[in-house]
């Protein structure tokens, strides 16, 4: 395989060697590989950390590989930011995998096929190797477009990620302009997304996913989303980041996708945006507790304290 694959790892070994042992199968040429650093407060961190890069003395293929480790901790967000921008500093286009995406074979086939189809294209900024729509959905083609960008395995361009705004920096103008409006026409998933730029713009969240949504939004640009799921997270459990908690997410299975049909038209997926929105960013729980707040507003505070309060209702 010609297109670069960047792998990033942390402390996890065990899911490293997995991982490792999938991308071995397609053979890549260039293996580009971001480590973050122990964090100090963390007893046999360090040893974790080791044990992780030391897998790729395994290789045993053709393929160069180039590293970006870090020596201290830096951090989800400041960890995958800066190791991107160093790969797309070095190569037009990669493939992208976390220690705990675990790839199809045919998901290197499929992302390096639609990196070539799109690479002119401003209108697709990411390539998705997740689906995470309801049992029994069916799509027409091998793929569809999607405002939602999925980041267990995925592939971009460097023309796209040269726009990437790890900061947010213009979305207080836009908020206070309404602009959400016109990428979230549902008024709670509005609310939502709002929310969530304003805790990542405060940098109240120790992300980076977010900021890239913000990024291909703000740009009017759109995903590319398999038909069927082509990589399993395997990492929902306690010594994760973030998935420390199993969900219907985790442990997706993934199968293979065959040769590529292409829609014939490029625009957004309404009806599989709204079940992402609902059901993959957490849209069912928030419009469910926002209705019962706009209900409660109704009633005299003295009641509503009692609610949650004596009642514990928050829970």
């Amino acid at each position: 395989m010609n297109t670069a694959v960047v792998l990033i790892i942390f402390n996890r070994p065990d899911l490293t060697a997995q991982i490792l042992h999938a991308i071995a199968k397609s053979r890549p040429r260039l293996l580009l590989v971001i480590a973050d650093g122990p964090r100090p407060y963390k007893p046999n961190e360090s040893e974790k950390c080791r044990a992780s890069r030391e897998l790729l003395k395994t290789i045993d293929w053709p393929c160069e590989v180039r590293t970006n480790f870090s020596f201290g901790n830096m951090g989800c967000r400041r960890r995958v930011v800066t190791g991107l921008n160093w790969v797309f500093g070095q190569v037009e286009e990669a493939i992208i995998l976390e220690d705990d995406c675990l790839p199809h074979p045919c998901f290197f086939s499929y992302c390096e096929d639609l990196l070539t189809r799109y690479r002119e294209d401003p209108r697709i900024m990411h390539i998705s190797g997740n689906n995470f729509q309801p049992s029994g959905w069916k799509c027409r083609h091998s793929y569809y477009f999607s405002k939602y960008v999925h980041a267990w395995g995925w592939a971009t361009w460097r023309r796209a990620w040269s726009l990437y705004d790890e900061n947010t920096v213009r979305w207080p103008a836009l908020r206070a302009a309404g602009w959400l409006s016109s990428i979230c026409p549902d008024a709670y998933e509005a609310a939502m997304w709002k929310r969530y730029f304003d805790n990542i713009h405060a940098h109240r969240v120790n992300t980076w996913d977010t900021q890239w949504i913000f990024t291909c939004w703000l740009q009017g640009a759109l995903s590319i989303v398999p038909a069927v799921n082509l990589v399993t997270n395997i990492g929902f459990r306690s010594d994760a980041t973030h998935t420390t908690r199993e969900t219907g997410m985790a442990n997706r299975p993934a199968c293979g996708i065959g040769p590529l049909q292409h829609p014939p038209a490029i625009s957004p997926s309404l009806l599989e945006d709204q079940s992402d929105f609902l059901n993959v960013h957490n849209g069912r729980s928030f419009t469910r507790k926002n209705r019962l707040y706009r209900r409660l507003a109704r009633f005299p505070t003295r009641f509503i304290k009692r609610l949650f309060v004596d009642f514990d209702l928050w829970r």
